[in-house]
């Protein structure tokens, strides 16, 4: 088994998390403490379910179907920020290509996991 912290999915939710951090403190007072709060919490979770499913063999396709989930929210509080101009667009367009990237690799983990 691999170290969690090895895997090329788990660099790139780590690079996520950074980047929300990054922007979230950006945010006006309004949206700092709850919707940058929620992002920063809901991609933290992220890292937490990758290192679950790692670790956990006979419950790893559970953690990336919560992964999954929590990955949905990720998208759509990234989304909202930028249809209320909290990002830019060349940001959204960055974290978006992330996202993607991240999308397709936890796809194809969950798809390659037998039941």
């Amino acid at each position: 088994m691999a170290l969690h912290s090895e895997l090329p999915v788990y660099r790139d939710t780590y690079q996520l998390l950074q980047k929300i951090y990054e922007v979230t403190k950006n945010f006006s007072k309004e949206y700092r403490y709850t919707l940058g709060e929620d992002m920063k919490r809901d991609a933290m979770q992220l890292v937490r379910n990758i290192y679950r499913a790692n670790k956990h063999k006979n419950d790893r396709k559970t953690h990336l179907e919560n992964f999954l989930d929590d990955f949905e929210l990720v998208k759509l509080q990234l989304r909202l920020s930028a249809d209320m101009h909290l990002l830019t667009i060349k940001k959204h367009a960055e974290l978006a290509e992330l996202m993607s990237s991240i999308g397709k690799q936890i796809t194809g983990w969950r798809n390659a996991t037998p039941v």
